[in-house]
């Protein structure tokens, strides 16, 4: 009887972030110093408070040195976490279908969004994708202002012929000096001013199926869900 391989065993956690913090560093040449700092301020500010309000207590002193240890911790997991991500983000910035790797990994749960585009031109790969969340419904240009604003423009009107009471916002990414960097995309959405109630949002992205859609491949690459540090336990 044939013997099964036995399945590969998973890299241990730490040994996930060093991966991580590999990854990271070629293509982030100050994450060592950003990391560096991270874990140094929270010891030193732990260390200022002990001194401060435990000067004469030693098992005080003690515990607010630990506690500036383990934020420190906490800290340079956060920062590793947000580097990583921007340094995969950099990797497919500018390939069709960045947009939608980060609308599929990067929005927060109030928002939804789809990998696929909306609109694409087969002659360019421009695009336009969707998102909708509380501020109403988000349209982002994937390439130069001066091809895809048209494109952007002919989807607010269906958009706004749809749902005429909903807002409609523009977002573009591309080459433009005035475009919003890819990595910069998610906290780019956030800024609107929110208008629709929870409960509105899944109702519009419904209705918003209606509309034409294309099935343009998300690009190869560093997928940004896979290369955040792991949360501490």
């Amino acid at each position: 009887m044939a013997r099964t391989s036995a399945p590969e065993k998973e890299p241990g956690r730490f040994k996930q972030m060093w991966q991580v913090f590999q990854m990271t560093r070629r293509y982030d040449s100050l994450i060592v110093w950003y990391l560096i700092l991270a874990f140094l301020l929270p010891v030193l500010v732990g260390l200022a408070l002990g001194l401060w309000l435990s000067r004469d207590n030693v098992l005080g002193l003690i515990l607010s040195i630990i506690a500036g240890v383990l934020g420190g911790v906490l800290l340079v997991l956060i920062v590793l976490g947000r580097r990583a991500e921007r340094a995969a983000y950099s990797q497919i910035a500018g390939q069709p279908g960045a947009v939608g790797a980060v609308l599929k990994s990067g929005l927060r749960r109030s928002w939804t969004g789809s990998e696929l585009p909306v609109n694409v031109s087969p002659k360019t790969q421009d695009a336009v994708y969707r998102a909708v969340g509380r501020p109403g419904v988000v349209l982002i240009g994937e390439g130069p202002r001066s091809r895809t604003q048209r494109m952007l423009d002919d989807e607010r009107r269906n958009v706004s012929r749809i749902l005429p009471n909903v807002p409609v916002h523009l977002v573009y990414v591309g080459p433009d000096a005035e475009s919003t960097p890819l990595h910069k995309l998610p906290s780019a959405l956030n800024k609107f001013k929110k208008t629709l109630k929870r409960g509105e949002v899944l109702a519009v992205s419904n209705r918003l199926t209606s509309l034409q859609k294309s099935t343009l491949p998300i690009p190869k690459g560093i997928d940004p869900n896979r290369v955040r540090a792991p949360r501490p336990r």
